[in-house]
């Protein structure tokens, strides 16, 4: 039973290490190459990563230049972000597409804070969420194998304790990226 339990505790985990691979692509400010993981690229007929295509660098706080191996990408990866919902216009010389990071707004700011509390309440969400298949799980397996009222009740107690610890990881994440993001 500890084993199956693991495994929703390991779920639990996979959905909070998924928030805060989300919370890198989100801009604070600061140049993170993290903001292109999810943008593709045509090359050669099939969408391919844009890191799998170029070397991703930051030079200065403010910009991420982009250095494809292969001058003939420099078109298609700036189409690939002009597309993309970054909000940045890449600027290019033939060889290299640069990436200039505007000081974010005071509106924007606030923006991005609800953007960040909203992903955090799917993150919560999606760990109560294997939290009720727990418990689903050991009144299934309780009837199945004659557990007592009270082992079935310690049980769903560790659920329980597994997923509060898991809520205030979220919550301690929101308010890290929050502070991240209304920094100046």
């Amino acid at each position: 039973m500890d084993k199956r339990l693991d495994e929703y505790k390991d779920k639990m985990q996979k959905s909070y290490e998924s928030l805060l691979k989300d919370y890198t692509t989100i801009r604070a400010g600061r140049a993170n190459p993290h903001i292109l993981d999810k943008i593709t690229v045509d090359y050669y007929g099939a969408p391919t990563p844009l890191q799998q295509v170029a070397n991703i660098s930051v030079p200065e706080a403010r910009m991420i230049q982009i250095q494809p191996w292969e001058p003939s990408m420099v078109k298609e990866i700036e189409k690939a972000i002009l597309v993309s919902d970054l909000g940045l216009n890449p600027t290019n010389d033939g060889k290299t597409i640069r990436l200039v990071f505007p000081d974010l707004t005071e509106e924007r700011r606030k923006e991005l804070s609800k953007e960040v509390k909203k992903m955090g309440e799917n993150g919560k969400v999606a760990i109560r969420n294997v939290r009720r298949d727990a418990n689903d799980f050991v009144k299934k397996t309780g009837k199945a194998e004659d557990l007592s009222e009270d082992e079935t009740k310690d049980l769903e107690d560790q659920i329980q304790k597994i997923t509060d610890e898991y809520i205030k990881k979220v919550d301690a994440a929101i308010d890290d990226k929050t502070k991240e993001i209304m920094t100046i």
